[in-house]
């Protein structure tokens, strides 16, 4: 029994993860077109999340935990050129976000599997504890 809490505490840990990767993504979509306001001015930078495994003392194993968030600096900005917009800088440029929206996608589909897994482990262990308590009433 205590096997099947555990693992109903890791996948909710798990989904808990996968949901703060999706509103990183979705907060990532959501600003791919949000430019500088002043001449020359940096864009909104694409944010990236990492995981780390962290001891849960209490059930004596790793659950996966959100390390950071942080900006992605390695990605650089694409320009466009549109002279009369005011972030514009002297040459007539505009720096637009270092988010491509194919890789955004990419990555939301991977984190809603991994959320959709934990949730069907949850689904299992809840079936495995309705069958034991019925086998107990028997």
């Amino acid at each position: 029994m205590n096997e099947i809490m555990n693992a109903l505490k890791i996948s909710a840990q798990g989904m808990r993860a996968q949901g703060t990767r999706i509103r990183v993504i979705s907060e990532n979509v959501a600003n791919a077109d949000t430019t500088g306001e002043a001449p020359g001015s940096d864009p909104f930078r694409r944010q990236t999340i990492s995981f780390k495994n962290e001891m849960d003392r209490e059930l004596g194993v790793n659950l996966v935990e959100v390390d950071k968030i942080s900006e992605d600096y390695k990605t650089p900005f694409r320009l466009r050129f549109d002279p009369a917009h005011p972030a514009a800088d002297a040459a007539g440029y505009v720096k637009l976000p270092n988010i491509n929206p194919l890789i955004e996608v990419m990555d939301v589909r991977e984190a809603q599997r991994s959320y959709e897994a934990n949730l069907g482990l949850i689904e299992q262990s809840r079936s495995i504890l309705l069958r034991t308590i019925d086998l107990l009433r028997a």
